[in-house]
Formats: C-alpha cells, structure tokens, sequence
C-alpha cells in the first residue's frame, strides 16, 4: 500500500467514522504524510490509531485527535495561527494545509530544528518554528486567529488569551496526571472569554520556565 493509500485508509476509518467532515481539513490530512515525521522504525507505524514517540520525550499525536482539534479551530484560509508544542512539525504542515501564516513554538531545541529541516523538505518554508516556552506565546506575531496547544496545561495561559485577536480560539488540553480534557477558549471581546470543555484526553506536558 503507497504512502498516499494509507493516508486515504487513515481518513476513511479514523476521521470520518468519529465525525471529521470538514472537507478542507480531510484533504489536508490526505496532502500531508506522516512518516518523515517519525524516526525510520516507526514508519510502518505512521498511520495507526494511536500517538507515537518522536524523541526528547514527546509524541506525535494520534491522528483523530489532531483532527478533532483543528476542526474546532475552524480555521480560515486567511487565518494566522500558532500552534505551542509543535514537536516534530506534522500539526504544523496540517495547517499550512489550511492557511497560509503558521507559526510554532517548540520547547525542545532539537525538536524545532529538527522540524524545520523535515518542513523544508516537504516543501512548507514559509512556516516560522521557534524554541522556546510556549506558554509565553509569541507576541511579536500576535494576534492569533487560533492557536492549538499540544501538550496539557496545568492553567490555560494568559499571554496566550491576550494574544487572540477578538473571535480566535485556543484549544488546548487542561489537567494533570491521568486525567485531562479538551478546553476550547474563545475570545469573545477584549475582556471576556467562553470556555468550553470537549472529550477527555492524554498529553505530555507543557514545559514551562
């Protein structure tokens, strides 16, 4: 089976059985492969139901989730967006997929560089990658139309509230240990936020300084 062939199996028994039917981002996920984005005995396994590790002690996460995320951001092709934990880059080339400003932010140095030179081969040179602490955001780019947190937090961080433009999204996991769930923020005017809290998930989590 092609590269391209399992990408399509992965959209047919992963993402639209559980309720993925944005067609814009099922096509990303069909544009997009995994396996540069695994190390080379994880391959075989790019596509399976499940996260997989990636070195430094984190993970690329399990395919439905990152598209149940997105499709929460419910991004435009016109949005900017920032994604905190990027790790190895595939959540990135998925929204360069959907929109033409991304941007991430990794705490691992090797992470980050290692995704900038997989990204730069598929083809996505215009998405700006950053080592750093995530929680923190990154203000100079500011404001956000969305921005997809991939690890779990503790507290959803107020920088990263003051850095959505009035309408954007944050979507991040919120707890500790075993037990965290799925928050979506919205910024509903320049001092008021809705919060509401979606399934139940695992993370690693966000480092801070």
């Amino acid at each position: 089976m092609s590269s391209y062939e399992k990408r399509q199996a992965m959209v047919e028994n992963q993402l639209k059985p559980r309720g993925i039917k944005d067609q814009r981002l099922l096509e990303s996920f069909l544009a997009v492969p995994r396996e540069p984005f695994v190390s080379e005995e994880l391959k075989k396994s790019a596509y399976q139901d499940r996260p997989l590790p990636i070195g430094e002690g984190q993970t690329i996460s399990q395919p439905y989730i990152v598209a149940y995320m997105l499709d929460k951001l419910e991004i435009a092709p016109d949005d900017k967006v920032l994604e905190v934990g990027s790790g190895c880059g595939y959540v990135l080339a998925l929204l360069a997929e959907l929109t033409e400003e991304v941007y991430g932010i990794e705490r691992k140095a090797a992470l980050a560089e290692r995704s900038r030179q997989t990204l730069k081969q598929l083809g996505y040179d215009k998405i700006e990658i950053r080592a750093g602490d995530g929680s923190r955001g990154w203000p100079e780019k500011a404001p956000f139309a969305g921005i997809l947190v991939s690890a779990a937090a503790t507290r959803v961080p107020e920088e990263l509230k003051e850095q959505l433009k009035i309408g954007g999204r944050i979507i991040l996991p919120l707890g500790d240990g075993l037990f965290q769930r799925l928050v979506l923020i919205t910024r509903v005017s320049s001092d008021e936020f809705s919060r509401k809290k979606l399934e139940a998930v695992r993370f690693v989590p966000l480092i801070e300084e």
